[in-house]
């Protein structure tokens, strides 16, 4: 089943996508809010007003998130390509949501931080109920999307806290939708202008989403996670 958060003359809908550019609207105002229901995935099932899109006005998947913990340094075959040790336990950061945008919005960059831009295309992990100190990871995760990590360079190498280079405001493309289905496994491919940037398969993980999702949910007490999205 995907998900996805659509833009309308009335402002957005959370909608079911049952085929190309066709769904159905829900009756949420966006994934977020569809997530924080009781029975998601049975309201993500009821039958409702057919919608005929463009893929340009799908607005971020989960437009306002809670919060989004990043997890760097994950790739297995990128860690080795560094030279580096695999990490002993995540390293994590945080963007704020003001950076999400529409997969296929532009990204606002002023020029002063335009020569020192850099991307990375990620998988996104969306969470889709309360996880507190838990042993079963897999069973809060709702879905799998994709997240353009757009990084300013020189504010990140600035200090070893990687945060002031992370977030910068309507750059994060996060999109166009959120999967149910789908599994790690298939590479997630970044292409420029044709040419291919990246290319690594989403199973190549020293911390698996499931794992991930245990070791955050000890960090904050509790933590609210539905409707957040982790990014790899």
């Amino acid at each position: 089943m995907k998900l996805a958060t659509l833009r309308t003359g009335f402002g957005t809908s959370a909608i079911r996508i049952d085929g190309d550019n066709v769904g159905v609207e829900l009756d949420y105002e966006d994934v977020g809010q569809l997530l924080r229901s009781e029975d998601w995935r049975k309201a993500a099932q009821l039958s409702g007003e057919p919608v005929v899109f463009d893929h340009a006005d799908l607005e971020a998947v989960v437009p306002t998130p809670g919060k989004v913990i990043c997890v760097g340094l994950n790739y297995a075959k990128h860690i080795r390509e560094m030279g580096r040790e695999f990490p002993e336990h995540p390293t994590l950061f945080i963007k704020f949501p003001e950076a999400l945008i529409g997969a296929h919005d532009v990204a606002e960059v002023p020029d002063f931080n335009a020569d020192a831009l850099d991307f990375e295309g990620e998988l996104a992990v969306i969470i889709g109920s309360r996880a507190r100190h838990t042993t079963d990871g897999a069973k809060h995760i709702a879905g799998y999307s994709v997240i353009n990590d757009c990084s300013q360079r020189e504010y990140q190498n600035r200090t070893k806290q990687w945060h002031q280079g992370k977030s910068l405001e309507k750059t994060a493309g996060f999109g166009p939708w959120l999967d149910t289905e789908w599994q790690p496994g298939p590479a997630i491919t970044t292409t420029l202008n044709g040419e291919v940037m990246q290319h690594a398969p989403t199973d190549d993980l020293v911390f698996t989403p499931a794992k991930l999702v245990e070791f955050i949910s000890h960090l904050r007490s509790p933590w609210k996670v539905c409707k957040t999205p982790l990014l790899f």
